[in-house]
């Protein structure tokens, strides 16, 4: 089943076997089947609040985030759509500040699937169309909608005008879909990437992006110009550095100097100007730079370089040895990781990636900090074999430290029990982050 979507709930559980019969239209990008579920459903995408829309390869969940912090530090209330859930279904969908709750979810899944008979709708857009109408039907001051996959074609895109669109980070990814052969597409494939997420770009709004390599940017200047939307590129229009310990950001209203992101890494400064600058070029909220500063300080996002908590799997460790989670699954995701560890010790690394997923690329950025590496399997996904993963990590990167056990409960235990020092990283997969959330006793809330 798509994502692994599972209850406690009997009622919300009943509707979630029901998403199991779908069809393998969930294998097919396109708008046609989510326009025809929501005319049936009444259009409520057409009835939502200032809606933010945000895509890219990486980075796209934290820039929501930031977002959902700001505009709720100014005192506003907020709806979130987001994917994948890493524990709960119901984090997908935020109504107005807080997850779903499970009577909600039952009926609307009950709701939409009715009207989907015949459709041949997906698990995504199935759900995208049970948000749009659990934020239809709630009062709110904004909505911010994250990119499932994509784009041009991704479920999301029904959006008719967003108040600002925002590219975070741009990589390789998903090849099977988004670099699919397709007539009057880019052939460079970090071109054809740029190009699938600015198909977001709406006439009249505003399009904010990050830096990207010169034909990227022109890739999404064409597109930008073809849809009539307003391109505001970092660099020109609005751009971000840090130096001596704050976020200075500027663009024709003025100068910033905000607060450092509290979330590690510092490509969480990139995806905390990008929200930034969404949120000053739109006119529908005011945010005042009061709630911009605080944002800064109270955004999380889980499974992003996140520090565990004491829990079941942290209290494996000795105390004083820090255990790390990061979901990210593609190279960029890698070098990420890589600058964080720049100036720190080698860590034990626990890794576990879906077999689509690119392994000597996500890891070879950070290889030289890989104090030794356990491979575990990702339960109920197609996953790369361990010992497979273990060869593939000691033949091309010489990390001669290399383990396949069943699972990340067991290589705790090993790296205890054999590794006197480090702290320990938990990485490669957003699923794998999940279990490992669930069974730390750490559900997102």
């Amino acid at each position: 089943m798509p994502d692994h979507a599972h209850s406690t709930h009997p009622a919300v559980q009943a509707q979630l076997d029901r998403l199991t019969m779908l069809s393998p239209g969930r294998d097919v990008l396109g708008l046609e089947r989510i326009t025809a579920l929501l005319d049936r459903l009444g259009n409520p995408h057409h009835q939502l609040p200032p809606t933010f829309h945000v895509a890219g390869t990486n980075g796209k969940g934290s820039t929501c985030a930031f977002l959902r912090s700001a505009i709720e530090a100014a005192g506003m209330t907020v709806h979130v759509y987001s994917s994948p859930h890493l524990v709960r279904f119901n984090e997908r969908i935020r109504v107005a500040g807080k997850l779903i709750d499970d009577g909600m979810l039952a009926s609307l899944l009950a709701e939409v699937l009715d009207h989907a008979e015949g459709l041949q709708a997906s698990f995504f857009e199935v759900t995208t169309a049970v948000a749009f109408l659990a934020f239809a039907r709630t009062p709110a001051d904004a909505c911010i909608v994250e990119v499932g996959l994509g784009g041009r074609l991704d479920a999301t895109n029904v959006l008719a005008s967003p108040v600002a669109c925002g590219i975070a980070s741009l990589g390789i990814d998903h090849e099977a879909f988004l670099l699919a052969p397709e007539a009057g597409t880019p052939d460079a494939p970090l071109d054809r990437i740029a190009f699938e997420k600015a198909g977001i770009a709406k006439a009249g709004s505003p399009l904010l992006i990050q830096k990207y390599a010169a034909s990227m940017v022109d890739t999404i200047t064409a597109t930008a110009r073809r849809t009539s939307a307003k391109l505001l590129a970092r660099g020109t229009d609005w751009d971000a550095a840090v130096y001596e310990g704050r976020l200075h950001y500027r663009d024709e209203k003025g100068k910033l100097t905000l607060p450092l992101p509290r979330m590690s890494g510092a490509h969480q400064a990139d995806n905390a100007a990008l929200a930034v600058a969404m949120l000053r070029h739109q006119s529908a909220l005011a945010i005042p730079e009061a709630a911009l500063s605080a944002a800064m300080e109270r955004t999380r996002w889980p499974a992003r370089m996140q520090m565990l908590a004491e829990g079941p799997l942290k209290a494996k460790l000795p105390k004083g040895r820090t255990l790390w989670l990061d979901g990210g699954h593609n190279p960029d995701a890698g070098v990420a990781i890589a600058k964080l560890l720049t100036d720190g010790p080698s860590v034990h690394v626990i890794l576990g990636m879906l077999a689509n997923k690119d392994a000597v690329g996500f890891l070879e950025p950070f290889a030289d900090k890989i104090a030794s590496l356990h491979a575990v399997p990702i339960p109920g996904h197609e996953h790369h074999d361990a010992k497979d993963l273990c060869r593939l990590v000691q033949d091309d990167m010489g990390v001669l430290n290399t383990y396949p056990v069943a699972t990340v409960s067991e290589a705790l235990d090993r790296i205890t029990a054999t590794e006197p020092s480090g702290d320990v990283l938990i990485c490669g997969s957003l699923y794998l982050a999940g279990e490992v959330l669930r069974a730390n006793e750490q559900i997102p809330d």
